[in-house]
């Protein structure tokens, strides 16, 4: 009962203001402050205000979000457990449960190219030096 007296006085504080708002010739100022205003009185209106003050003095409704953060928490408990043991399934197989695709994982052939017969392993880099010393790096 309380709730609802205090919306009640907060809306019509609300539309006095926003009808001295509409006096001085601001009536787009006037509409949004009547807007506001009207809103606890409509959530007054509809039971809203009412519902939410018996949710948050009710030891049951409390209890309630207990039981749901629980059920909440057995649900991430059981999904990380399966995941734990989709991956001992996947070791146990002999694949390497860090690879997601085989050819993903394979390394590409201009790294592992080996250099030609004439060529030594710092010539692989010289377009890269070209590069760098082109920038002053």
């Amino acid at each position: 009962m309380l709730a609802e007296t205090i919306c009640a006085a907060v809306s019509a504080a609300g539309l006095g203001i926003a009808a001295i708002s509409a006096y001085r010739k601001k009536f787009l100022s006037a509409a949004r402050i009547a807007a506001y205003a009207l809103v606890p009185l409509g959530l007054v209106m509809t039971g809203a205000v009412e519902w939410i003050a018996d949710t948050a003095f009710s030891p049951v409704a409390w209890a309630g979000f207990g039981v749901l953060g629980i059920a909440w928490l057995l649900f991430l408990s059981t999904r990380a457990v399966e995941r734990r043991r989709a991956g001992r399934e996947v070791t146990a197989g002999g694949a390497d449960p860090r690879a997601v695709a085989p050819a993903a994982s394979a390394p590409s052939r201009a790294v592992t190219a080996k250099p030609q017969a004439g060529q030594s392993a710092g010539e692989d880099f010289s377009d890269i030096e070209a590069i760098l010393k082109k920038h002053g790096i």
